[in-house]
């Protein structure tokens, strides 16, 4: 058997030993998508298929995860959380109302550790982000859940348009930063939202904004940060 050179706190493992983490789900484009939502992967269950009773079978179906809730608060969705085709499809039809694809940047990685951190993603393949855009003309703006930390979407989006030579441009660098580039005569702009997972929320404390929102009303959370931020994107 050939060892290659992967260290995990000392001990060395071969390439059969670590987890191909592959995104479960294709890229999701309505007819007329003017927005993209882009994240990095969803956690290493929904590549095993191994889903808990309150994980949507569906991209951001993570019973853990933000990015529903939020939208589920913004739209008055009254979204089911469950594994269940009912569930999913509820979400894909918001989405296609809305026009807005979902097309994560990851296709898949190895890990040592079976675990959903960005920065234990290794030997990574990214999707051609840019060739679907190209593919949907009226998308205008790219929705990372994420900024630019490593492994992190607009950290890998950044790494992905340089084989293309474009480069963003500082729209504005207050949380979330916004970014522009140029694409067949368009201009497409990039937010890089708060994340939408629990790491984020050490984060969010910090942030004067909130804060100050805290000391307004004590009862302000950071699931009430994101829905006032996203708000303003979706």
């Amino acid at each position: 058997m050939q060892y290659v050179a992967y260290c995990y706190l000392g001990v060395y493992k071969t390439k059969e030993d670590m987890f191909q983490h592959i995104h479960p789900y294709e890229p999701f484009f309505p007819e007329g998508a003017t927005k993209l939502i882009v994240g990095t992967l969803p956690p290493p269950r929904f590549t095993t298929g191994k889903l808990n009773e309150r994980d949507v079978d569906f991209c951001y179906g993570s019973s853990n995860g933000l990015l529903w809730p939020v939208l589920d608060r913004i739209f008055n969705l009254k979204l089911k959380y469950e594994t269940t085709l009912d569930a999913a499809n509820q979400r894909k039809e918001f989405l296609t109302t809305r026009g807005i694809g979902v097309c994560d940047i990851v296709q898949s990685c190895e890990r040592n550790k079976i675990d959903a951190s960005d920065l234990g993603m290794q030997n990574i393949t990214l999707r051609d982000l840019i060739f679907y855009v190209k593919q949907y003309p009226k998308i205008d703006t790219l929705l990372f859940t994420g900024g630019n930390s490593k492994n992190g979407p607009e950290y890998f989006f950044r790494k992905h348009i340089k084989k293309y030579q474009l480069k963003l441009e500082v729209v504005s660098s207050e949380i979330p930063r916004i970014h522009r580039f140029e694409l067949q005569d368009r201009i497409v702009r990039t937010i890089s939202l708060t994340a939408p997972s629990g790491a984020a929320n050490r984060s969010i404390g910090s942030l004067q904004f909130y804060k100050n929102k805290k000391n307004m009303n004590p009862e302000f959370n950071t699931l009430d940060f994101r829905v006032a931020q996203y708000r303003e994107f979706f």
